[in-house]
């Protein structure tokens, strides 16, 4: 179907398939949106994900439902694809005042109960992270920073029910398959629609950046492994219409997997050229490679995302120890990595 003229984040619905809206709802970030799926149904609308807990958002969700000629009462059921603000926290609010039933990935238990925590401290994985691979600065410079970035404990409320992994959904006549793919969070789900060659990718697939990997309370213990073993599961499914949860809808969820694990692929060559020059800490090897599209020294990021540059790092090189191409070691809190060619 064509695409809606403008910006892909301006606010309104957008028919990407039959029986299918995509709805951009605001967020406070350089994301500048998240897109909100309205599926159709006999008595009412499914959203896959919800949006963040902000009255703009709902605002634009209620009036992009009127103009289809639905209102908040009409979602019967959201489905969430991972435990990230911008995804869940909007759904339990419009369940409060309208029944709708939240659900989300079981794997996804841990980090909602850490987030549930009011004593548990935003980011505090990462923060640790950052501090094993030797950017100590860095984590005392963004603490404060990270820390006011969380979401009070009280918006992170349990779901109806959890859904399990391969669960078929039924939406009306339409049959989602919730497929886990783990990497940017351990219960991360994407929906398929092999009927309708749709995905409803959420943050898995993305069409214009690469998704962060581990960025979650209670970190997997090989993200990056995980996300890439998640990718080429969902290259093996038919070719579909790509529905993302950020950017405009892509023609082929193929192409983006590919050029993802491209991606990957060359990121791991970098991050072991970087160990075998000579950089032996996850920050020495952030720092010496490029980020971003505009290629951009670490430095030159804001603060927030050189975190998230080195904990991306960090899990190049950790998958790297697993390939058994470099090995590492602990001293005084810090991990250094050294090639296996060196070591020779």
């Amino acid at each position: 179907m064509a695409a809606r003229a403008g910006s892909w984040s301006e606010p309104g619905a957008e028919l990407v398939a039959p029986g299918v809206h995509r709805i951009p709802l605001p967020l406070p970030d350089e994301l500048a949106a998240v897109n909100v799926y309205a599926l159709e149904r006999p008595d009412g609308l499914t959203l896959i994900d919800s949006g963040q807990a902000l009255r703009r958002a709902r605002d634009d969700l209620k009036d992009a439902l009127a103009s289809l000629g639905y209102a908040l009462g009409d979602v019967r059921e959201f489905l969430i694809t991972h435990a990230h603000r911008d995804h869940y926290t909007l759904g339990p609010l419009v369940r409060r005042d309208h029944g709708s039933r939240v659900r989300i990935g079981i794997r996804e238990a841990p980090a909602l109960a850490a987030v549930g925590n009011p004593d548990w401290p935003a980011y505090v994985s990462q923060l640790a992270l950052l501090r094993a691979n030797g950017a100590e600065a860095l984590a005392d410079e963004i603490g404060d920073d990270a820390r006011a970035q969380g979401i009070a404990a009280h918006q992170w409320e349990a779901p109806d029910s959890w859904i399990v992994d391969d669960e078929i959904i039924e939406v009306g006549e339409r049959r989602l398959q919730a497929i886990p793919t783990p990497g940017h969070t351990q219960g991360h789900l994407v929906f398929h629609d092999e009927q309708a060659d749709l995905l409803f990718a959420g943050d898995h697939v993305l069409p214009h950046i690469t998704p962060s990997i581990g960025l979650e309370p209670v970190p997997g213990r090989s993200p990056l492994r995980d996300f890439l073993g998640a990718l080429r599961r969902v290259r093996r499914l038919p070719d579909a219409l790509l529905l993302p949860a950020h950017g405009p809808v892509s023609p082929s969820s193929h192409a983006r997997v590919d050029e993802l694990l491209r991606h990957h692929d060359e990121r791991l060559r970098n991050t072991l050229a970087a160990v075998r020059a000579g950089r032996t800490t996850g920050f020495e090897v952030a720092a010496k490679l490029p980020w971003t599209r505009r290629q951009a020294a670490l430095d030159e990021l804001p603060v927030f995302h050189q975190m998230l540059a080195v904990v991306e790092t960090s899990a190049h090189l950790e998958l790297l120890v697993e390939q058994n191409l470099l090995t590492q070691t602990f001293d005084s809190g810090v991990v250094t990595y050294v090639s296996r060619e060196a070591e020779q």
